[in-house]
């Protein structure tokens, strides 16, 4: 039953498996469209043809859950109370820290929500449209289903439209399906079931019209479209926290508790056992919380996710959000759209098939230069003729044009005859030349009904020639002979053809064959009957859309590193199949299509997800599910792609990766990072880098706490055994101060350590502080602790002052932390090697300012009278160095120890 013109049409889940007639019978229009009053009523009813923008929060509430963070929360809480104390050099640092590590995180991290409106871009603006019959222009934000819309050549679809009438129409679906050939299309239904790639009957919005004519209906508009779906599902698409935000939650948690701990039992020590004064024991625990506090880690943390933004600029990975750079270190697995990703997304001929031979082609992109090559040999087409005559009825069967620009060569026109124009010149022809010397008289268009292109040519010799190039099945029936390596002729022997085709298409290639026939010159009209059963065959190529060289490397580096790498692509599963082989993929002979995917729960699905590394015929649901599935198994996934086909599984992904010169704007903004040359190959460098700011942050991590718990623990220790401090709390603030952001900052500079894309993934749940780490932290705070009361009691014993004992205590304290600095550097390997010791500029340069800062602390009569120090004699400073190189010694033998205990235990 039709419903009247004012109400919203009942939307249905399908229209590609109905006939035309019952399409146009449900959205109640005819192919002469509806009337201007029909599309008013119906606008009223269904809303502009556009996607809802998506809701955003104001930026004040943006910036202000910045500072949502208990370590900040304790920061400023540290803040407050050392401006209470006086401490103003304090106070002024936490609060630069924390307001540089809100301002970046609201500069890196507020670009998520602009993905919903770089898919509205991609709306067409205008289309032509019958209305009461009269063909009108009108903006593509006013269709309505039931509108009756016409298309050509170059036109964007404007909404998802059930084909009425076509023409050689071909569109570019590839930002919906990833399928690198334009499709052909037709208006006979298909099944119920078909796969989006499949459904030839339909053009979807946003697609691109690259041959042929047709007249459609409107079935969809806005946000019922198939990118307006996409569009919903990215806007419900939960972002992932990265495993770096999540541990340093938990650790900031932990450590804040343990440090509130300690504070509350010294104060209650302090007041009932040792009956301090309760104003100067709340004092000195408040000093001892603010020293514990790595205020400085925060900052450092996010120097060393910024220092790794710019490695992987260099590397062409740019970094859209600043957790991404150790998220993309610690992936297991890589989840990569196959073109434009794995491969070029530039068709070009591979194989050309004569009567005698299978002639490989080299090259690259649309160059019309390569070698050919037979059986591993280069050859010339002079010694082959038949190259030459199939170059050129390449060349003249063709309507696409090669273009060059500053060495570069792009196609305008057919990617697929693009890539015969580049084969011509590899052949040894010229299309430029070869076109004016045979002018073009008549032409029979490619047509998906009898799925050939005929041209019709004259040259200025009186000669005359028809050129067919077309499907192998469908010109194999219009040949009666076949041409000889010779020149000559003989009869065809199909059989053999089709062999030969089928063992090309099996490498997923697209075979396509190339006939001619002579005609008598008065001959200028092309008709269907001049091409049937009167052909000579020359021969076919097969084409495909390459795998990029690089990335056959960077996939083995992958598997090298531990890290699995999954195809999943919308493209058919032969050529997905072929294109596994080709880069390395290591089960690239199980494929799973999108019709399995749907016949498997999600049980199933977490099983076969494990055991398959090739997935085709893929819809946006499928990559969404395939991206959870192994997110189930606690993996870490990146998701590679550049199609809006790829938005929502990107925004889920832990760390999304995009295209950024052939990518979609709504990819790119959907993915934490952006690749800037298109190429695989720059994600293994990326994961490479990313490894090495982990390791960054975990060096950092690794030689503050310890050191932190160094200093703190003199203290601690001084007030539970109710002795003298063998630092005073204001010295233990200038060490804080003078090396947190010196020494602590130089670890960010390190360089990737040895054999880093050697280790396998960390696991996901993996935390920051380690029982390794924990046990580092203690062992390091008990030297610590040996060291400074060690030197305290020998100035003692030697009848120095309480303050030249405490001066040459605070100068073992810091020589100690710049030797765990040299130690800290290779967490991985030996520290005493060459390499190790001559260190880096920046560790140099630190440790450098950091002596002075010692030397101008202890010797410079002005600051010997805020800081309470004396001048140190020369053989105790030499002691005191003598400390440090005992504390490294005794730590780097611990480590080697427990190096060659995990190697005992794994072998």
């Amino acid at each position: 039953m039709q419903e009247t013109t004012g109400q919203k049409l009942k939307p249905r889940k399908s229209w590609h498996d109905l006939p035309v007639e019952s399409t146009l019978v449900e959205l109640n229009t005819s192919p002469a469209g509806l009337s201007h009053e029909d599309a008013r009523e119906r606008l009223k009813s269904h809303g502009p043809n556009r996607l809802p923008e998506a809701p955003r929060r104001s930026q004040f509430v943006r910036f202000l859950l910045q500072f949502h963070n208990i370590l900040i929360y304790v920061l400023l809480g540290s803040a407050v109370i050392t401006a209470w104390l006086g401490h103003w050099v304090d106070t002024s640092v936490i609060l630069a820290v924390v307001i540089a590590n809100a301002i970046i995180g609201f500069i890196q991290e507020g670009k998520a929500e602009n993905a919903m409106n770089a898919i509205r871009q991609m709306l067409a603006p205008q289309a032509a449209v019958l209305r009461g019959d009269e063909r009108h222009t009108v903006e593509g934000e006013k269709l309505v289903p039931g509108d009756i819309v016409l298309l050509e050549a170059g036109d964007k679809v404007p909404a998802d439209l059930r084909l009425l009438q076509t023409h050689g129409l071909q569109v570019q679906e590839a930002i919906l399906t990833g399928e690198s050939l334009p499709v052909e299309k037709h208006t006979q239904p298909v099944a119920a079931d078909a796969a989006l790639g499949d459904r030839s009957c339909m053009a979807f919005s946003g697609t691109l019209v690259t041959s042929g004519q047709c007249k459609g209906v409107v079935v969809a508009t806005g946000q019922a479209t198939e990118i307006g779906r996409i569009s919903g599902m990215l806007s419900g698409v939960e972002t992932l926290t990265t495993p770096l935000v999540r541990q340093m939650d938990v650790f900031a948690r932990w450590l804040t508790l343990l440090i509130l701990l300690v504070a509350a039992i010294l104060l209650v020590f302090g007041y009932f056992v040792e009956h301090f004064d309760f104003t100067v024991m709340f004092m000195a625990v408040v000093g001892l919380s603010v020293a514990a506090i790595p205020e400085g880690l925060p900052a450092v943390l996010t120097i060393t996710l910024a220092i790794g933004v710019q490695a992987m600029a260099r590397r062409n990975a740019i970094v859209r959000r600043l957790p991404a750079i150790e998220t993309l270190g610690s992936v297991s697995v890589i989840c990569t759209d196959k073109t434009g990703t794995l491969t070029r997304n530039e068709m070009s001929v591979a194989s050309v098939i004569t009567c005698e031979h299978i002639f490989a082609i080299e090259g690259t992109g649309y160059r019309p230069e390569g070698d050919i090559t037979l059986t591993g040999s280069t050859v010339t087409p002079e010694a082959h003729p038949l190259l030459a005559e199939l170059g050129r009825a390449a060349a003249l069967c063709n309507d696409a044009a090669l273009h060059e620009l500053d060495g570069v060569w792009t196609v305008e026109g057919d990617p697929m005859e693009g890539a015969l124009l580049a084969f011509s010149g590899k052949a040894g022809m010229d299309g430029g030349d070869e076109r004016r010397a045979w002018t073009r008289t008549d032409a029979i268009p490619f047509d998906s009904r009898h799925r050939f292109m005929a041209t019709l040519h004259h040259d200025h010799e009186n000669h005359a020639f028809i050129y067919v190039k077309g499907a192998p099945e469908q010109i194999l029936t219009m040949c009666k002979e076949q041409r000889t390596a010779s020149g000559g002729t003989e009869p065809l022997d199909a059989a053999c053809w089709r062999e030969k085709a089928d063992g090309v298409a099996a490498q997923g290639q697209r075979v396509l064959a190339f006939a001619v026939r002579p005609l008598k010159p008065e001959l200028t009209v092309l008709e269907h009957a001049d091409v049937q059963g009167s052909l000579v065959l020359i021969g076919m190529v097969g084409l495909i859309d390459p795998p990029r060289p690089e990335a056959i490397v960077a996939v083995a580096e992958c598997h090298t590193a531990g890290i699995r790498v999954k195809m999943i692509t919308g493209d058919h599963a032969g050529t997905a199949t072929a294109i596994g082989r080709q880069i390395g993929l290591t089960n690239a002979n199980k494929v799973l299509t999108g019709a399995d995917l749907d016949r498997m729960d999600d049980a199933a699905l977490a099983a076969a997800v494990l055991e398959t590394d090739i997935f085709a015929r893929t819809s946006p649901e499928h990559k969404l599910r395939l991206v959870m599935a192994l997110q189930a198994h606690g993996m870490t996934v990146a998701m590679t792609g550049d199609g809006v086909n790829d938005a929502p599984a990107l925004k889920r992904a832990d760390a999304g990766i995009a295209m950024g010169l052939k990518g979609s704007a709504a990819a790119r903004e959907a993915a934490e990072l952006v690749l800037a040359d298109d190429n695989f190959a720059s994600i293994a460098a990326a994961v490479r880098e990313g490894r090495t700011v982990y390791d960054n942050i975990k060096k950092v991590i690794s030689w503050t706490l310890p050191t932190n718990a160094g200093e703190a623990m003199t203290i601690v220790v001084a007030l539970l055994l109710g002795t003298t401090l063998p630092v005073t709390p204001i010295q233990i603030l200038w060490v804080n101060l003078i090396t947190a952001v010196t020494l602590g900052l130089a670890l960010a500079f390190e360089p990737t350590e040895e054999n880093t894309m050697r280790r396998p993934p960390r696991p996901r749940n993996e935390p920051l502080l380690t029982g390794v780490l924990a046990w580092h932290v203690v062992l390091v705070a008990i030297l610590f602790l040996c060291g400074v009361y060690g030197i305290h009691a020998y100035a003692i014993d030697r009848g120095y002052s309480v303050e030249l004992a405490r001066t040459l205590a605070l100068n073992t304290l810091v020589v100690m932390e710049i030797f765990h600095l040299f130690f800290i550097r290779n967490i991985h390997g030996t520290s005493l090697t060459w390499q190790a010791v001559r260190g880096t500029k920046v560790v140099w340069l630190t440790v450098g300012l950091v002596t002075a800062a010692q030397f101008a602390v202890t010797y410079l009569p002005i600051l010997q009278a805020v800081f309470a120090t004396e001048s140190v004699p020369l053989l105790d400073g030499l002691i005191v160095i003598g400390v440090g190189v005992t504390l490294f010694a005794i730590i780097e033998i611990e480590k080697q120890l427990r190096l060659r205990l995990r190697t005992m235990r794994t072998a």
